[in-house]
């Protein structure tokens, strides 16, 4: 039986900084030997923009005095579609022949193990369209990959009080998120993403993607780090 796992593969762990080569190299090697091993699995992986997507942003701001939410929003989608374009390549075979830049479109083929997707348009970020294509292809699980290891009840970097925290609940999430989207914002899911993920029942796993072999054990259904929000 097909079986369809989301990755959103947070920006911030493809692009911290610089392109992180060997990050890349190690996570595409393990997640290819993963999916040879099992056949039955399935794979949509949607990148986000990282800071090559914040960089841009910022220096429109600061040139631009006409500056809009919505061409920022535009700025990081295209920075997205860079990056997945780079996640596909380096998984092919594997992967579908295109990056998939609209989710609700009739043209998109899901004919090979992995599909590989940017960001849509403005007003959420790439977490949203990781919700809709796991809604369209009947995914069970979001594992949302970040720089952060689980959820806190709070900004730790701000809160010396903040905990982490194994498993919460939607409503619960969005009282720490808000629930306005903002181009560049940096949450653990996006409120815009969280209140569909809720509404449609959804689950998601937030891990730290650098760590590839807890990654592993959250597709093979072993003990993880991270925060399940359901």
């Amino acid at each position: 039986m097909k079986k369809t796992t989301v990755i959103s593969l947070g920006g911030s762990i493809i692009v911290p900084d610089d392109i992180d080569t060997s990050f890349m190299k190690s996570f595409v090697s393990s997640i290819s030997d993963y999916l040879k091993g099992n056949l039955d699995s399935y794979l949509i992986i949607v990148c986000g923009g990282g800071s090559i997507a914040r960089k841009y942003q910022q220096s429109f701001k600061e040139i631009n005095s006409f500056y809009t939410e919505n061409q920022a929003d535009w700025i990081g989608i295209r920075a997205t579609h860079l990056n997945a374009e780079l996640i596909n390549s380096l998984f092919s075979p594997l992967s579908c022949d295109f990056v998939v830049t609209d989710p609700t479109s009739e043209n998109i083929v899901f004919n090979k193990q992995v599909l590989v997707s940017g960001g849509w348009k403005p007003g959420f970020s790439t977490d949203t369209d990781a919700v809709l294509l796991a809604k369209r292809y009947e995914a069970d699980l979001i594992i949302n990959l970040s720089n952060i290891k689980k959820v806190y009840t709070d900004d730790p970097k701000t809160n010396s009080e903040a905990k982490p925290l194994d498993k919460i609940k939607w409503v619960d999430f969005l009282k720490i998120t808000g629930t306005v989207w903002v181009p560049g914002k940096n949450t653990p899911f996006d409120p815009v993403a969280s209140k569909l993920a809720m509404e449609s029942n959804l689950k998601v796993i937030c891990a730290d993607g650098r760590d590839i072999d807890n990654t592993l054990n959250i597709l093979n259904n072993r003990k993880y780090v991270g925060t399940f929000i359901y």
